[in-house]
């Protein structure tokens, strides 16, 4: 979004100090303020921790688009890309919920109520908590009796998004308000890092689950139904079917697991 256009051009206006414009960037230049990424601290955090390596790239991508836009605008007489590498971003895990602990999960009280139908929401819808976030009344739609549609722009990507939701998904909005009203009134950041960590204590769940896991839940419980992996692309408003695959790739990793699950060797030894 122009949020990380924004980060990027600070990043690099810091990388300068102020005495470089795009025209004048040098494949030196580039590079250098890739290897800057990867060492310099967060703007966007008041703690100010390093950029992860993932982010870091992420912004080097946007900042070679730029450059590829410069060149076709003629501001670069040469095309700089030809002569960066962009770097190899780092594989990151994507833990989720099964079906078992979702289940437990919604049987299992919570302290922060809202904060716990956001979670289970997220499960269903594979929305992320950007997009809860900011939800109004206005963008959910009901067609009939039965069919309930929530239309809305992801915040991250700026795409329109068209998506059904299950009538368990609306119940967990609660009760209807104005069309501009929020539909998760009282949700707050910070009690993902306090309550939702003693909520799943609780339900019995001890590895470290973050609130984007549950969109990662989403995306690995319907790919486990048999949902194909186009229509769950299309849900999770996924670009690219690359990005979807991932999560096909999670899937094959747990069905490998399982073969170690029965044993012949291990039976004879128990009997």
């Amino acid at each position: 979004g122009s949020k990380n256009y924004k980060f990027v051009y600070k990043h690099f206006f810091n990388y300068m100090n102020g005495k470089c414009s795009i025209g004048d960037v040098t494949p030196e230049i580039a590079n250098g303020y890739r290897e800057y990424l990867l060492t310099t601290k967060s703007i966007r955090k008041k703690t100010k921790p390093k950029l992860n390596t993932n982010s870091a790239l992420s912004y080097f991508d946007l900042f070679r688009t730029i450059l590829t836009h410069a060149y076709k605008d003629k501001i670069l007489t040469t095309n700089i890309n030809d002569f960066v590498d962009s770097g190899k971003k780092e594989e990151t895990e994507r833990d989720f919920l099964s079906i078992e602990e979702l289940v437990t999960l919604y049987e299992t009280p919570c302290e922060d109520d809202v904060l716990k139908r956001v979670c289970l929401f997220s499960c269903l819808t594979g929305l992320r908590y950007s997009d809860i976030e900011k939800l109004i009344w206005g963008e959910i739609q009901t067609d009939g009796d039965t069919d309930t549609v929530i239309r809305f722009r992801q915040k991250k990507t700026g795409g329109v998004e068209r998506m059904p939701i299950s009538l368990e998904a609306l119940e967990l909005c609660g009760e209807r308000g104005d069309a501009s009203d929020i539909v998760f009134k009282g949700l707050i950041y910070a009690n993902t890092q306090t309550y939702m960590k003693v909520w799943l204590v609780l339900a019995g769940i001890t590895r470290r689950i973050t609130f984007h896991c549950f969109r990662h839940t989403y995306a690995t419980l319907q790919l486990e139904a048999d949902t194909d992996i186009y229509t769950v692309s299309k849900m999770l408003g996924h670009r690219a079917i690359r990005t979807t695959q991932i999560y096909a790739h999670l899937l094959d990793k747990k069905k490998r697991d399982t073969t170690t699950k029965i044993s012949l060797k291990r039976i004879k030894d128990i009997n």
